[in-house]
């Protein structure tokens, strides 16, 4: 059917060409004549069969219409002229007209074309001394031809014929080689060997084959070839004969409902195998039926496939699903084109349009007081969105009543209920009664539509009644937070941690103890609670490198109920001072400065930078000190000093500000190097006494020591009075320049007598050479340079002695020379 439409249509678009020529032809007396084109041609020509070529831009440059007055022959836009039919000269000349028309320049103008017949020339063999071929045109390279698709035949069918100029002259054979010849499809085309004539064996599928390319050989009898090998092209036209196909059976689509009018939905697309960009490909979309038929909701755009919406009445709760029926037609939609039809299914999306409510406002329900993580109520919550969908899961919230966080409510995803459950437990002795107040929402926000109404929370309202039972001890706080210092040492105290008894409210008769496998870092006692450290703590050890520890308590009643407790036990920093070491320094008289350096055990920041400090502010104004470095620093004399040992208490700080005062000594010796100090004291004489010496002065101090207790006890009797004088010296040695006693020291208006309690007292004696000290429990006594210490113990004499009387006391026992040059006065 379509090929015999085709026919039609051919012989149709045939007659009106007729009449166009026509018209063309009574127009050609009116245009101007460009010029004449004589083409020598044989006496018969078959369809298709290329005359020759006129070069057009010549006469006409933009011609925008091209015919001629031969309905037999057409005219391309190169120029090449070419039969439509089997043409037959009567005559050896037939002569027709080219029109050329310049619609916009209103400009016309023609050539006249001149054919020439001739007769078949006879058989004539090529001879060797023919070097040169002439020939006056070329008609070799004919325009490609065509075939077209599904040709009904008779087959052979010619489609094309190839022609050498030689011909004329010489006998030539035609042959070709390609595909459709000698290559797959083989046996499709063949080439008349005598004239050169394509034909074509069968039917064609563009869809297939679109081309050929053959390669033609023109050549003489002998076999040279006169002309290059010749590549010719086959186009097969395309016929209409595939309908369009929908790329898929069943197309689906998504649409949010309440969308506006003109929202895209989704596009539909097909595909034709035909020959592109020709109406066998152009191709329309339209809706052939809706599901449900009423509304028109939507609409499809006929070029592209684009399903848009036409109005917002979309609503899920309604409608939830749209089916559409969708057809397809080529040849531009023409009731004549190829249609093929699918299904597009349009899901209607769903929005928050729809708040929740509850379906039963008010609740009571009852739970026993320190019930923990149990279940106390569901709630349930209605929605008319899809289920499933966040516009659909609800999301519950305690607005009131719930301050102390005793309480938590969750949703159930599968059955949409709200789960009221208790998670801090609840006191009956505090309160008896809770009041919640709940509210419900959707997990994404509520849309306001055309026609709904404003957002109304809903409230439900439970009423929670606490139960009483007899419960075990609790610990206030439930969790304590206890700091302690970490270089606190073991059995220190760091605290208390008590449990009461909810009902009595006191701790009477509730024990305590801590579970094992727990962080060992304190021992709480089990009668009073106290807690203590278990060992020293030292933070830098490596067991102790977290600070942080978590210990459980158990309080046990006389009931044997039992609460638990828990110690947040942070170890805190542990600064110790830091400290000078060394201590001792020499300086010699070049007072060059000393280099003092500070340690401290712990670490940043609890350590270095040091500050260093001279805590004595009387011994700034003698020492100076220079920062050397975070640790060290230098110290040196701001004066001229004597020579001697200097103690400086040096006051050091560390970054956390800790201080520490260590007390540096300093020999500021007469020296060169500091080692020539510690030499001279090596080869300083050592102090040696005989055995008889040191006994001598043993019996002399016992002696001395009985006499001594003696006294004390006989004038410690009685009382003497005695005025004395105010311009009288006490307890001084007055320079004198006698050996013996002067009249001075004799006279008792100068040192009168005088008896006093005296209950303790230092007393030191001077004779030539020796020393005797009983005070402050040191014994002496020096000759040369020999020196004897002793450890004594001395209770000094009650009463008063006249020089005389301890002159001849001391004189006669210790066998010794008078005192020279002092005199002794004693109180």
């Amino acid at each position: 059917m379509a090929p015999a439409a085709a026919r039609q249509r051919g012989s149709l678009c045939r007659a009106a060409s007729r009449h166009v020529l026509f018209g063309l032809l009574v127009l050609n007396s009116f245009c101007e004549a460009c010029k004449e084109v004589t083409f020598n041609v044989p006496s018969k020509l078959e369809a298709g069969t290329l005359v020759g070529k006129v070069n057009l831009k010549e006469c006409l440059k933009s011609a925008e219409h091209i015919s001629s007055s031969d309905p037999n022959f057409r005219i391309l836009e190169d120029g090449s002229v070419f039969t439509t039919n089997t043409t037959s000269l009567s005559s050896e000349e037939k002569t027709f007209t080219i029109l050329l028309k310049d619609v916009q320049g209103h400009e016309e103008k023609t050539i006249d074309v001149n054919l020439l017949g001739h007769q078949e020339k006879t058989h004539k063999t090529r001879h060797a001394r023919d070097t040169v071929l002439r020939r006056t045109k070329r008609r070799w390279a004919p325009i490609p031809s065509s075939m077209m698709e599904n040709a009904l035949g008779p087959f052979p069918m010619q489609i094309q014929q190839v022609q050498s100029d030689t011909a004329q002259h010489y006998t030539i054979y035609y042959s070709a080689t390609g595909p459709g010849i000698d290559k797959e499809p083989v046996g499709l085309f063949y080439v008349e060997k005598e004239t050169g004539n394509i034909f074509a064996t069968g039917p064609v599928d563009r869809e297939e084959y679109p081309m050929f390319k053959i390669i033609c050989f023109a050549t003489t009898a002998d076999g040279y070839s006169p002309e290059r090998p010749l590549v010719h092209t086959i186009r097969i036209e395309d016929d209409n004969d595939n309908a369009p196909q929908f790329t898929q059976d069943c197309f689906q689509f998504v649409v949010e409902e309440h969308c506006k009018s003109g929202t895209i939905v989704g596009q539909v697309t097909a595909e034709d195998r035909d020959e592109p960009h020709t109406l066998h490909t152009s191709l329309r979309y339209r809706i052939v039926s809706q599901q449900p038929s009423s509304p028109k909701i939507f609409s499809i755009n006929s070029e592209s496939g684009i399903i848009s919406t036409l109005s917002t009445q979309l609503d899920r709760e309604g409608i939830a699903k749209h089916t559409l029926l969708i057809e397809v037609r080529d040849m531009g939609g023409q009731p004549f084109g190829l249609c093929n039809t699918a299904t597009a299914v349009i899901t209607v999306g769903d929005i928050n349009d729809n708040a929740p409510i509850f379906s039963v406002t008010s609740y009571e329900v009852r739970v026993q007081e320190n019930r923990v993580n149990v279940e106390i109520l569901r709630i349930p919550c209605l929605d008319k969105d899809e289920p499933k969908s966040p516009a659909w899961q609800c999301k519950f919230a305690i607005v009131k009543g719930n301050e102390d966080k005793h309480f938590a409510i969750t949703t159930d995803k599968r059955t949409n209920e709200g789960i009221l459950c208790v998670v801090k437990g609840l006191d009956y002795e505090i309160s008896q009664l809770k009041i919640l107040e709940i509210t419900v929402a959707n997990e994404i926000p509520y849309i306001m539509v055309p026609y709904s109404s404003s957002l109304a929370k809903g409230i439900c309202t439970v009423r929670v009644i606490v139960q009483d039972v007899d419960e075990g001890p609790v610990f206030k706080p439930c969790l304590l937070r206890i700091t302690i210092d970490g270089c606190a040492k073991g059995e220190t105290v760091v605290g208390k941690y008590l449990a009461e008894d909810p009902e009595t409210g006191n701790s009477d008769g509730i024990s305590y103890r801590i579970p094992p496998e727990q962080c060992k870092w304190l021992s709480i006692n089990e009668n009073s609670g106290e807690l203590r450290t278990v060992t020293l703590l030292d933070r830098d050890q490596q067991d102790m490198t977290n600070k942080q520890c978590n210990i459980s308590v158990i309080a046990i009643d006389r009931s044997g109920k039992t609460g638990t407790g828990t110690i947040w036990a942070t170890m805190g920093p542990c600064n110790r001072s830091p400290i000078v070491d060394p201590i001792n320094y020499v300086m010699c008289r070049d007072k060059k400065p000393i280099f003092v350096t500070a340690y401290d055990p712990d670490v940043s920041p609890y350590s270095y930078p040091f500050t260093f400090d001279i805590s004595d502010k009387r011994m700034r104004t003698e020492w100076r000190t220079v920062q050397n470095n975070d640790s060290s620093i230098f110290l040196s004399l701001m004066r001229d000093m004597p020579f001697g040992i200097y103690k400086i208490p040096m006051a050091v700080k560390d970054n956390a500000g800790k201080e520490g005062i260590s007390m540096v000594t300093v020999n500021y010796c007469d020296c060169t190097t500091p080692s020539d100090c510690y030499k001279s004291r090596q080869d300083a004489p050592a102090v040696t006494l005989g055995v008889w010496a040191i006994l001598a002065m043993i019996l002399g101090a016992l002696l001395l020591l009985l006499i001594l207790i003696t006294l004390c006890g006989c004038y410690g009797r009685t009382i003497v009075h005695k005025h004395v004088t105010d311009d009288l010296a006490n307890q001084n040695l007055i320079i004198s320049n006698t050996e013996a006693p002067g009249e001075e020291v004799m006279d008792p208006n100068i040192i009168p007598l005088q008896a006093a309690p005296v209950h303790s007292c230092e007393h030191g004696v001077s004779m030539g050479g020796h020393e005797v000290s009983t005070g402050g429990n040191a014994f002496e006594m020096s000759k040369g340079h020999q020196t004897l210490n002793e450890r004594g113990q001395a209770m000094m004499e009650q009463g008063r002695y006249s020089y005389s009387e301890w002159h001849n006391f001391t004189h006669s026992r210790l066998g010794e020379e008078p005192i020279r040059g002092h005199t002794l006065i004693k109180n």
